[in-house]
């Protein structure tokens, strides 16, 4: 591991310049769409892609993917999209966004299709159908097959960079500043527009397993938040981060349930074999009940004494279980090996679920960015899209390449009203050199070895105070005012003990960097949490204090803003535009 060699003289520290037209912050599925589609539409332009890891497996999908879970199958339209993912979010969504992405689903899908993805299709061609929504996929080389048509359009790829901040001047974001995670040197990417797409945010609470064992979890636990994070500090708008996602899995490996449910048809059932869904929810949808309610169901079987819950795999006739191995292989091979270890047997054995920490996600959920419909968020110059974009839940893969597109096209359309400054100017500003000592700051740090704090350390103190005060594993997901104010509190604790915070190697650098993110995202979280006085969304936001959805003074969404000067974070609502007419289903 390579030792750091940063200084507190700025002049000692080694920094390389790049100029480019549009840069993207995150090399994930939406990331590379966004690059292609510029490419496209300025195939002069010089555009630029900062990943932390390497894009030909780095992100969400960095081990495949065996479904698309958004697709406007024949009999279903745009609008009846909006429909569903507005009942399956309890009436509150941005409906402008949904619908426009929602309009660009099957565009991005067949273009996945004509780079080499394959799809499975039914005996008339037709993408074979998986659920309402849903196309199967043989998606294991999802992430190289986008990789090698961003190597087609000549795209600028800065692996191993980990952005730090984003550079604005005059109110306009001009560009990103990060660090190589392998030998510390300092890059700055000047470009006049930025696109962020480096998905949500894990690891910001306390996760289902505990010691080596804790980056075991369904979201990918490299994405920390960091695409929030550079926003909050500059001052741009974000919402609903008190919608956050807890996802039904199974337990201990933490693989996803939806290809049990729906292509193998599994139900929920307890420990008494009852199919409580049905026979508790059928009100709410029973077993097509909106996604929190799901995971709320299997919470309250738990805490009431009925679990543990599972997977009925029983009626899966033997000759599918290799297909059962397959259909994981291509998104969660650990799942898959895991069975064959165990020489599992659906004839005799269960596949047991539990639910997970919260994340922060803007595709399966809403937090992130206040975008307009051309995916610009409220800082000139910066775009949003996939899972850091908000107001938009229910978009998984092709809602992100979806919003990728328009992302792009903005960013393209609004290219000569953006400017940068002289490179000069840039270099000697006042905000550069304040990132500089913010950037370095753990490298330098050289507490009393009482009062140092490693990274690590530090992660655990955060997710200790998520779990225990804002709504974690432990308390069942609830949370009250006294708990969240405890939680602010704790926050505020953290914050004055961040600068005793040590790096000493690159790696070590991005370990504290992340946990420097989380922590601005979980101080939005709990803030919003606290704002919003109702439960609309069980499980993914319960407060006991205030146990019913309330539409007629919360149908509304909770947003912020953090002074960038002062650092204080102010919460208020915008309103709810309903667009599409009709009943939710």
């Amino acid at each position: 591991m390579n030792a750091l060699k940063l200084t507190n003289s700025v002049g000692e520290v080694k920094i390389v310049w790049h100029e480019s037209d549009f840069v993207i912050v995150g090399g994930g599925t939406a990331g590379c769409m966004a690059a292609i589609r510029l490419k496209e539409l300025a195939p002069n332009a010089k555009v630029t892609i900062v990943e932390k890891a390497n894009i030909v497996r780095s992100g969400c999908l960095a081990a495949g993917l065996n479904a698309i879970n958004a697709y406007i199958h024949d009999g279903e339209t745009p609008e009846s999209f909006v429909r569903y993912v507005r009942f399956d979010a309890m009436g509150l969504i941005r409906e402008d966004l949904v619908l426009t992405l929602a309009e660009r689903l099957n565009e991005g899908v067949k273009r996945l299709e004509t780079y080499g993805l394959p799809i499975a299709t039914d005996s008339n061609g037709k993408y074979l159908r998986r659920g309402r929504w849903g196309v199967v996929i043989f998606g294991e080389r999802l992430k190289p097959i986008l990789a090698e048509q961003v190597a087609k359009k000549e795209v600028t790829v800065l692996n191993r960079i980990n952005v730090t901040s984003l550079l604005t001047h005059e109110g306009h974001v001009v560009g990103v500043i990060g660090f190589d995670v392998r030998n510390g040197d300092i890059h700055v990417v000047r470009a006049p527009a930025v696109i962020v797409s480096t998905g949500g945010a894990a690891g910001i609470y306390r996760p289902n397993n505990p010691a080596g064992a804790h980056h075991t979890m369904w979201y990918c636990p490299f994405n920390v938040g960091t695409g929030y994070a550079i926003g909050i500090r500059a001052g741009a708008e974000m919402t609903s981060f008190e919608m956050r996602f807890v996802a039904l899995r199974t337990k201990d490996v933490i693989a996803p349930t939806g290809t049990l449910a729906l292509l193998f048809k599994a139900p929920l059932v307890n420990a008494y074999g009852e199919h409580f869904m049905r026979e508790r929810w059928g009100h709410l949808g029973g077993d097509s009940a909106p996604t929190c309610i799901r995971a709320y169901a299997v919470v309250k079987e738990m805490k009431e004494g009925r679990g543990p819950c599972f997977m009925d795999l029983k009626s899966l006739q033997k000759e599918r279980v290799e297909e059962l191995y397959a259909a994981y292989l291509d998104m969660f091979p650990s799942a898959a090996l895991a069975w064959a270890s165990s020489q599992f047997d659906p004839q005799s054995d269960v596949v047991e679920v539990c639910t997970t920490e919260p994340y922060i996600v803007g595709g399966h959920c809403q937090s992130g960015y206040w975008i307009d419909e051309g995916r610009r968020t409220t800082l000139d110059g910066l775009y949003a899209c996939g899972d850091v974009a908000g107001g938009a839940p229910f978009k998984f893969v092709s809602g992100s390449w979806a919003e990728a597109l328009i992302a792009a096209e903005s960013a393209v359309k609004d290219e000569n009203g953006n400017s940068v400054p002289a490179l000069e100017n840039l270099k000697s500003s006042e905000e550069f050199q304040r990132e500089l000592d913010r950037l370095i700051a753990p490298a330098n740090c050289t507490p009393p070895p009482h009062l140092a704090i490693t990274p690590e350390d530090m992660e655990l103190r955060l997710q200790k105070v998520m779990d225990e005060y804002a709504g974690g594993i432990s308390t069942f997901y609830e949370m009250n005012e006294t708990m969240l104010k405890i939680a602010l509190k704790r926050l505020r604790e953290l914050r004055e003990q961040t600068k005793w915070l040590i790096a000493r190697t690159p790696h070590e650098l991005m370990l504290a960097h992340e946990v420097l993110d989380r922590l601005d995202v979980a101080e939005v979280v709990v803030n919003h949490l606290l704002f919003r006085k109702e439960t609309r969304w069980p499980c993914f936001q319960t407060r006991v204090d205030y146990p019913n959805r309330d539409d007629e003074n919360w149908l509304v969404f909770v947003n912020s803003v953090k002074d960038p000067k002062t650092e204080e974070i102010k919460v208020f609502t915008r309103p709810y535009v309903q667009i599409v007419k009709g009943e939710d289903h």
